[in-house]
């Protein structure tokens, strides 16, 4: 399972262990339970702080408990944590052997607070880069407190409870039985729907700053980038952000960011946020915007509102809040989100294992989607509604030699079909003829493009283009002085990372020639 040199970075990893602990396996007689037994050898045998036994009675098998002695920790893996999950392994074994855990005391104060009976379970797939936050978090969580238990269950590996609980989005978690929520969530994020407290004590907290310089409302690489510039000229700079690293998150391979050949979204946000935090920057999580107050009078204060109810000022705005998948807008798309409707590819396609599909746009991101889920599911239906395609020729050239693949160009997708409790099936029109036709299947994949996030701003006086962009000059400004905007929000052409944070560097730079101004 282990190379030499996985078993060599892991057991230097495992150094870090103070207290002994012991891996309880539950196994059958199946070839992954003989897999996960030979995994957790291998980990057993770096480290004489850990002791392997096999005679665990969870129902579900392969799976595996990580105890400390003489109790039940709480922390269960039912399936084998590899691919994107190996870090979460990892972490898991180190925080169970008693190394801290890379939280502010705070955190972890709410965490041993909470005093309810949480009983947590996340179905993953190895290759969905949103689910690690998750596991991760809810894993922490079980350490920290024994009231908290969670089990994480690759959902490629128990189909069968994945098709009884209608499992057709990762990560899906429950809470004590019943639907908790989908999709990645941030320890704090969790926090705040568990502790229904947090976000009125952290709204209080909010509205008790004093006003900023410049302040950024978004995260994500333009939010991160201005940050750093607005900090170094040593100005007051403070970052209001829903999640940090925006919808770079949800990207999964990053192969054209400048001087880096390859990496990853979470990666990268991760690295952003870490850079952002070597300066006097103020970073506020889990806020979302939903009102702008442009200031009076020239050089005065902004005040932006935010859905917790708090409230922030500063003398200049840098408006960085993304954008998001777009939707196809017809009927069903609603009623059967994360219930047979995705987003993301990477993340839910192994729950599709020899199912039919629909992928709908025939740009660059539905070709590769289309190419992704060609290797796992039965086939592929790639929906264009232009007459050609308009992805790369070189994705093209790909996706035709794919056996189980079929383009329909020309086509307008008119309806969602569903049985009331998943899809099975999809509507399209042919533009040329107006014939509706229909096919069946299980899955449909949106690949369709981005929306500004702009909506909190229709009553402000920032204006915005015909597709919802906010409008800036050659130096980030809008139309309202003192107030800049950077990124995918903005009317800047090419949304792409890179650029973001050259935009986001040019806003923050245009923001004190600003205020020095003034």
């Amino acid at each position: 399972m282990l190379d030499d040199n996985l078993k060599s970075q892991l057991q230097t990893y495992l150094q870090k262990v103070t207290q002994p602990f012991e891996i309880v396996a539950s196994l059958d007689d199946g070839d992954k339970s003989r897999e996960m037994f030979k995994l957790l050898e291998q980990i057993a045998g770096l480290s004489d702080k850990i002791t392997l036994r096999s005679d665990g009675r969870d129902v579900r098998t392969p799976s595996f408990a990580l105890n400390r002695p003489g109790e039940d920790t709480g922390l269960v893996f039912a399936g084998i944590p590899m691919g994107h999950e190996f870090t979460s392994l990892v972490l898991a074994l180190l925080q169970v052997g008693g190394h801290p855990p890379k939280v502010s005391d705070e955190v972890i104060e709410q965490i041993k607070s909470l005093d309810d009976e949480l009983s947590f379970e996340t179905y993953y797939s190895l290759s969905c880069q949103n689910c690690p936050d998750v596991v991760q978090a809810l894993n922490l969580m079980a350490v920290l407190n024994p009231k908290v238990r969670h089990v994480a269950i690759d959902g490629a590996l128990f189909q069968d409870e994945v098709e009884q609980r209608e499992v057709m989005s990762v990560p899906s978690i429950y809470l004590n039985g019943e639907p908790f929520d989908q999709g990645r969530m941030s320890l704090e994020q969790i926090l705040a729907k568990v502790d229904t407290g947090a976000a009125r004590r952290e709204a209080a907290k909010l509205n008790e700053k004093p006003s900023y310089e410049v302040l950024m409302v978004g995260g994500g690489p333009a939010g991160a980038a201005a940050a750093i510039y607005a900090a170094r000229k040593g100005i007051r700079t403070g970052v209001a952000t829903e999640r940090f690293g925006g919808q770079v998150l949800d990207t999964m391979a990053i192969e054209n960011f400048i001087s880096v050949s390859e990496t990853n979204g979470p990666k990268l946000a991760a690295a952003l946020e870490e850079h952002v935090k070597q300066y006097d920057v103020d970073i506020m999580p889990l806020q979302r915007a939903v009102k702008l107050v442009p200031a009076t009078q020239p050089g005065g204060e902004h005040e932006v509102v935010f859905e917790s109810g708090a409230s922030l000022k500063s003398r200049s705005l840098i408006l960085a809040t993304g954008a998001r998948w777009r939707e196809m807008g017809v009927p069903g798309e609603d009623e059967y989100r994360n219930k047979g409707v995705a987003y993301c590819p990477h993340c839910d396609g192994p729950l599709f294992k020899g199912k039919r599909v629909a992928v709908i746009g025939g740009g660059n991101s539905g070709v590769e989607a289309a190419i992704d889920l060609a290797g796992l599911v039965e086939h592929v239906t790639l929906i264009e509604f232009m007459d050609e395609l308009r992805a790369d020729a070189v994705l093209q050239k790909k996706l035709a030699s794919l056996a189980n693949v079929e383009v329909i160009k020309g086509a307008r997708t008119t309806e969602v079909n569903g049985d009331g409790k998943r899809v099975n099936g999809l509507t399209y029109e042919e533009r040329s003829s107006g014939e509706l036709r229909r096919l069946d299947l299980e899955g449909i994949f949106v690949q369709i493009g981005l929306v500004p996030n702009t909506e909190w701003l229709t009553d402000s006086s920032i204006e915005l283009s015909p597709r919802g962009e906010i409008v800036v000059d050659d130096h980030g400004m809008t139309s309202v002085p003192g107030i800049f905007a950077a990124g995918d929000v903005t009317t800047v052409p090419y949304k792409q990372i890179v650029i973001a944070m050259g935009e986001g560097s040019k806003a923050a730079l245009g923001a004190f020639d600003y205020l020095i101004r003034l």
